[in-house]
């Protein structure tokens, strides 16, 4: 299992270091090609930043939006409290007028 979680972490990594050098190389090659003004090609990668933060932030509003509700797992979480209550009532706790 372990050897598993490490290759799926190496496939990772390296999906993540060849985006990297993917950009790097489009980053120098507009550079050296002189297509963008210098002065607008040394802010690429503070765009890149800035773009990434708003595609994580999206990312994450987009699966608050899709959160799937479980409403067997709710009713199986209202029997645990409800024998939790029960449990420490009988060893003489107060756990609310409910």
């Amino acid at each position: 299992m372990t050897q598993f979680r490490g290759r799926a972490y190496q496939k990772h990594v390296l999906k993540i270091f060849s985006l990297l050098v993917v950009i790097s190389a489009l980053w120098i090659g507009l550079l050296q090609a002189s297509i963008i003004p210098q002065s607008h090609t040394w802010l690429l990668p503070i765009y890149f930043i800035v773009s990434l933060g708003c595609y994580g932030l999206l990312m994450v509003g987009v699966g608050l939006m899709r959160f799937p509700t479980c409403p067997q797992e709710a009713l199986l979480l209202q029997q645990d409290i409800g024998e939790a209550k029960d449990f420490l009532k009988q060893r003489g706790v107060d756990v609310g007028s409910e």
